[in-house]
Formats: C-alpha cells, sequence, structure tokens
C-alpha cells in the first residue's frame, strides 16, 4: 500500500459520534482542548471558526473542516461576538435563538482512531484541514458532502449506519485531496507526499520495511546528495529518514503487540530486525519498557 494507506490503515478510523447543528440569529459558543479528532460539514448558512492567538475563519455552505487533533476553539455566527464555554455533546445541537428556522444547518463529530497508534500517526498530519466548498465541489469529495447532505435530509431505514460509511469516506477523501492540494503545509507526511523525489523515498520505505536502508540508500532513490537529501526530509517531514523509518517499523509493531497474534521473533523479521532480541531492545529504548509488558498494558 501507499504511505497514506498505511497510516489510514494503523488508525482504523471510525465515525464515533455525528450529530445535527442548527443556529439562529446571534451566537457564539467555545471549547475546550480534547483528544478527540473532529469534523465539520456546513450543509446551510456560514459561521466564524477561531483557535486562540490566530485569525477567525469563516466557514461558508458546502465548506469541510478536519481537525486531526482538536485544540481549543469557538465558533459563532460572525467573527468577534462573544463566546459561552459549552460542553461537547452526543446529540443534536441548537445555537442562537431556540425559535424559529435556522441560519445554519451542519453535521459535526468526531472521529475514533486506533489508540495505541493515533499519536505518533496524527503527528504527520496538517492540525487543520479545510476544504472551501468552491474548491471540493468538483472533486468526488464534493459530491460526497452532497450525498451526505441529502442522506441527513431523509429519515430512510439504515440512515445512520450509511453516515457513518460515508464520513469515513470523506476523512479518507480530504486527506488524499489535501496531499495533492497547491497549499502551503506543515511538515508531515502529506508535504512529503507532495514532493516527487521524497514520495519516492516514502514509497519505497512503505513498499519494504524489512529492507536494511541507509541515508546512502535513499539519497540515490531521491537523485539527491546525501546531506541535500537528509536537509530536505527533515525540512519537509520533520524528522530525520532513519527516524522515520524507525518510528514506522515501531507504529508497526505496536500494532501487532496490541493484536497478540504474531511472535516476538516473526514482528521482528516483519520489520526488519535480526532477532526478537534486537527488536525487544529497540522497542525498551524507544517506549520504555519491553514489548511483552506493552502487548499485557494494551490487550
Amino acid at each position: 500500500m501507499d504511505p497514506l494507506s498505511d497510516i489510514i490503515s494503523l488508525l482504523r478510523p471510525t465515525a464515533a459520534i455525528s450529530k445535527p447543528i442548527t443556529a439562529r440569529g446571534r451566537w457564539g459558543v467555545s471549547y475546550r482542548a480534547h483528544d478527540a479528532p473532529g469534523f465539520t460539514i456546513l450543509l446551510e448558512g456560514q459561521a466564524w471558526l477561531r483557535f486562540d492567538g490566530e485569525e477567525p475563519l469563516r466557514l461558508a455552505q458546502g465548506d469541510f473542516v478536519l481537525l486531526p487533533t482538536t485544540p481549543a476553539f469557538s465558533l459563532s455566527s460572525e467573527p468577534d461576538i462573544d463566546c459561552i464555554p459549552v460542553e461537547p455533546r452526543n446529540e443534536a445541537i441548537r445555537h442562537g435563538e431556540p425559535e424559529g428556522a435556522p441560519d445554519l444547518v451542519a453535521l459535526g463529530g468526531t472521529f475514533a482512531f486506533e489508540r495505541v497508534n493515533a499519536p505518533l500517526l496524527l503527528a504527520l498530519l496538517p492540525g487543520l484541514i479545510h476544504i472551501p466548498a468552491s474548491e471540493g465541489r468538483t472533486t468526488r469529495l464534493g459530491r460526497l458532502i452532497d450525498l451526505l447532505a441529502e442522506e441527513c435530509a431523509t429519515d430512510y431505514p439504515g440512515k445512520e449506519l450509511i453516515v457513518r460509511r460515508m464520513l469515513e469516506a470523506l476523512l479518507v477523501e480530504a486527506l488524499r485531496w489535501r496531499s495533492i492540494g497547491n497549499r502551503a503545509m506543515p511538515p508531515g507526511l502529506l508535504s512529503g507526499m507532495r514532493d516527487p523525489a521524497l514520495a519516492r523515498v516514502l514509497q519505497a520505505i512503505h513498499a519494504d520495511v524489512r529492507a536494511g536502508w541507509t541515508v546512502a540508500d535513499l539519497a540515490r532513490m531521491a537523485g539527491m546528495s546525501r546531506s541535500g537529501f537528509a536537509a530536505r526530509f527533515g525540512e519537509v517531514l520533520g524528522c530525520a529518514p532513519i527516524e522515520y523509518l524507525a518510528r514506522w517499523r515501531m507504529a508497526i509493531a505496536k500494532d501487532a503487540l496490541m493484536r497478540g497474534v504474531k511472535s516476538l521473533d516473526r514482528i521482528a523479521d516483519e520489520i526488519g530486525y535480526e532477532s526478537a532480541s534486537a527488536f525487544s531492545t529497540a522497542f525498551r529504548k524507544r517506549l520504555g519498557c519491553p514489548p511483552g509488558k506493552f502487548a499485557r498494558e494494551v490487550a
């Protein structure tokens, strides 16, 4: 699989919560930071999204917002309105005036990711993915949003299941869309996949994680000098090439240990260690505990 598919496979995302959000008049709410990845799709109207210390972001009908990690934020009808602290709820939400046709209709909620590797893998993604309707409308992502809006407006049998599956497909499509966009992005996997030379290297690492890759090997594959490649990789991915390989190997190992279906010898062989002992030493050095203890604690 390609690197993005690999990461999504380890994250195993599911739409944990999805709920309708409506509002009318002047309103503003603020939320504390929380671990769950959050999303919002504006089906009708507009709103303003603000993070601490940043300029407000206008959201319009058809926009999609994904927060792989959810910092403190506010959502309001106007950019400078006072916001009331509220707690996340797993049910339909109404903001502003309680009566009358809403000015805003949205679908919001959270995704659940596999907890063992979520912190590591989410660090490879941008903190905010905002796809304006004007840019996503003619893409498959735009069509998915239209289908999702249509499904939300119905009351057909199986609606909740269909909505969950559409949201999961939307998550993958959003990540794929951002990986080929033209906007500046923070260091991470998606930035690396946009760089043709580094994309070849990432594909090779993920295709054969067992290989004894060296910086020189990877630099030749990228068509760059060793020092130039190492500098470029660190700038775009946010870590050194061999560090990226080590992190990815440990992510695979942690997933296998959590599942409990493979021996240490097999895990070691599959991720490129000469023996279970060598793997255990590397695992303990990085995670602070031996593989066996880790497996028992996450079981």
